[in-house]
């Protein structure tokens, strides 16, 4: 059992210290998005790299459309790989929808984890009730019904909007390639349970210590989204970062990584 979740979410293990780093992809993405930030911590943590069902290099054929109609099912991709490998003592470092995974994965079991580091969070993306997620209802229909009709149009429009930093890129093809690389029906599937998912009920009960990265110029979760996190989850730090855009880990590796490194250096 241990080894069919091992091969189902392409896990890997490595690094030279004791304490557990899992590093979990956003949308549209896998591990390889992390490759950057990884090589700052194995010397003294344990690192532990894998794609949800559906992404990157796992089990396609594990994918339950059942399981993953809503974030839930992402959780327990999280929590099977915790329980596979006995982690204990977790740092979870997750990226964009990640946040929220990890989220309910941390209230499900918060003795696993120690801190959960948030990049690029957001609990909703939808404006209601006041609350600016930074679309409207509609936008978020159009663009699925975007995805639906045309794919690979879709990803190369909205990927380099995504990434942001128009000077460079290449970190917008290397998104889109990303996208156009996730089986469509299954990404589908996977932007709905990510966009019209509601998570700010939940926040409340998070027990773990949270680190909230906040990117300026961010169209997938705006600044407002920061602060809204951080007045409505228990025990949290917030950063305002100067990497603009919604992908820091690749834009700027280094300083995604400082401040993952002072925030653990307080709070460890």
């Amino acid at each position: 059992m241990v080894q069919q979740f091992l091969v189902r979410n392409n896990v890997k293990d490595f690094g030279n210290g004791s304490q557990p780093m899992l590093f979990a992809h956003g949308f549209g993405c896998d591990q390889h998005m992390w490759r950057f930030v990884t090589p700052a911590f194995e010397d003294d943590y344990r690192i532990i790299l894998f794609d949800y069902v559906g992404s990157g290099k796992s089990d396609y054929a594990s994918y339950n459309p059942e399981r993953y109609q809503s974030l839930q099912g992402y959780a327990q991709d999280i929590l099977d790989i915790c329980e596979a490998l006995d982690l204990q003592n977790v740092i979870l470092v997750a990226h964009s929808v990640s946040s929220m995974i990890g989220l309910l994965a941390a209230i499900e079991k918060p003795s696993r984890f120690s801190h959960l580091i948030m990049v690029g969070p957001s609990p909703c993306y939808i404006n209601k009730d006041g609350y600016i997620g930074g679309f409207e209802h509609k936008d978020i229909e159009g663009l699925l019904e975007t995805m639906e009709k045309n794919y690979i149009g879709w990803a190369n429009f909205l990927a380099p909007q995504i990434m942001g930093n128009a000077d460079r890129p290449e970190l917008g093809q290397e998104l889109t390639d990303s996208f156009c690389s996730t089986d469509p029906v299954i990404a589908s599937q996977f932007a709905k349970a990510t966009f019209f998912s509601d998570n700010r009920e939940d926040l409340s009960k998070l027990k773990t210590p949270s680190l909230i990265l906040q990117c300026a110029e961010d169209i997938i979760a705006p600044s407002q989204v920061g602060d809204y996190l951080h007045q409505n989850l228990p025990n949290s730090t917030l950063k305002q970062m100067k990497a603009t855009g919604h992908c820091p880990q690749l834009s700027e590796p280094g300083e995604t990584i400082q401040l993952i490194q002072d925030y653990l250096g307080v709070t460890a």
